[in-house]
């Protein structure tokens, strides 16, 4: 089943399509679509859905979409759905994910509650009136010092309660195993494979 994936992030494909090895992901630019939509919900879960239906509306064919976070407890939340955009000025240039995950240490200097969650929303449209949506979650509490060289965005400073280790220290089978994404994406696994199946029978 090939499946677009509303991302251009080659990085997030390559750890979804790893999970998700009973379809085909393909990327927008890989058929050189243009798409850029603007992110405006206020959750995970619209945010997923915006990327979604944006994506939908151009290739009118099975759309997977994402949207993940890590969410700080002694900042609010922050930056949540703000993640990727953590610490930029709209008009300037991208920070690095170094560069982000350094401004997030130089913010919780001193903070003594340093618990953290990461969130991932799964999207998954089939066609305008099938769509389903999963969200999971990996908890944990943020490092007083970067470490690990797997993974990406913010893992050398995510300290993950369940693996017992920073996340990009783990190797990356591991990681999928404790982290939100691999968790959402083993539900959205079976989801799939229960509608290919469906979709046999008829």
């Amino acid at each position: 089943m090939k499946l677009y994936f509303a991302s251009g992030n080659d990085h997030k494909k390559k750890e979804m399509q790893a999970l998700l090895d009973n379809v085909s992901l393909v990327l927008p630019k890989e058929e050189g679509i243009e798409f850029d939509p603007v992110e405006d919900g206020n959750t995970f879960v619209e945010n997923a859905m915006i990327k979604a239906r944006a994506l939908y509306n151009i290739v009118k064919a099975p759309v997977l979409s994402d949207d993940s976070g890590l969410c700080v407890e002694a900042l609010g939340g922050k930056p949540g759905i703000h993640t990727a955009r953590y610490g930029e000025v709209e008009g300037e240039r991208k920070l690095s994910d170094r560069e982000k995950y350094m401004l997030l240490l130089r913010n919780m200097e001193g903070v003594a509650d340093r618990r953290a969650t990461f969130v991932a929303a799964l999207c998954l449209m089939l066609d305008e009136n099938r769509i389903y949506i999963i969200q999971e979650t990996a908890e944990g509490s943020i490092a007083l010092a970067p470490d690990g060289t797997t993974g990406f965005g913010y893992d050398p400073v995510f300290y993950n309660n369940e693996a017992g280790m920073i996340s990009a220290l783990l190797p990356e089978g591991d990681k999928n195993r404790y982290s939100h994404r691999g968790k959402a994406a083993r539900l959205m696994k079976d989801l799939i494979a229960k509608e290919m199946e469906k979709d046999g029978k008829k």
